[in-house]
């Protein structure tokens, strides 16, 4: 690819089948002719995270697999960065809406699903800021309620404001679960005091993995009555 280089691996993924995954080939990659990520306040080292595989979206993917599935629900990922939870919802034939704001991340995701023989999936450009510049790569924002809202490392900085919280009011149902895998960053907590605030319940259920250690945190709101 012109400006930066990819590769191709197979991902083993708990409880679900392999994934094909493209994915950039290492973190020392970055291209922004236009300036569009710049723009998005994307910096040159925030550049190439969208486009690695993590650990916090490995586990978060596997506890996709296994939740079991309600029939008509709509799923939101935040951050997703390459969609391997997405990946796995959509496979398991589930309503699911990736987004990030990496102005790469849609093409990415249209790649992975060619990889993985899947059908296409819903792609919104997915900036948390209400009053975010409208340059997106050409994806539609993120519109609608869902009625269950997954991310993975999604607290790695300060959020003084509450964008993130604030973003999933937005966007839950009243009665809406958010599942979000976190390796212990310093900001759950300011996190989860936002989103009590909003009526969600918290419950943490701790993972563990070679060389990782995080947590499953998952919020649940119930509808009013």
């Amino acid at each position: 690819m012109p400006g930066y280089q990819i590769k191709v691996q197979t991902l083993a993924i708990d409880g679900a089948a392999d994934l094909q995954i493209r994915s950039l080939l290492d973190n020392d990659q970055f291209a922004d002719p236009t300036g569009v990520a710049e723009a998005l306040g994307i910096s040159s080292a925030q550049w190439p995270l969208f486009g690695q595989v993590w650990p916090s979206g490995l586990h978060l993917a596997a506890a996709m697999a296994v939740r079991p599935q309600v029939d008509g629900e709509r799923i939101l990922e935040i951050g997703c960065g390459l969609a391997l939870a997405s990946l796995v919802c959509h496979r398991r034939g589930s309503e699911v809406t990736a987004s990030d704001i990496h102005p790469l991340a849609g093409a990415f995701l249209l790649e992975n699903l060619r990889l993985n023989e899947l059908a296409p999936m819903r792609y919104c450009h997915g900036d948390w800021s209400e009053d975010a510049i409208a340059v997106s790569g050409g994806a539609p924002r993120v519109q609608g309620r869902f009625d269950l809202i997954i991310g993975s490392d999604v607290l790695y900085e300060r959020d003084d404001g509450g964008a993130l919280a604030a973003f999933i009011e937005r966007h839950a149902l009243p009665g809406c679960e958010v599942w979000i895998v976190d390796p212990n960053r310093s900001n759950r907590a300011a996190f989860t005091r936002r989103l009590a605030a909003l009526g969600f319940e918290a419950h943490e259920t701790p993972l563990t993995g070679p060389g990782y250690r995080g947590r499953l945190m998952r919020f649940v709101r119930l509808a009013p009555g």
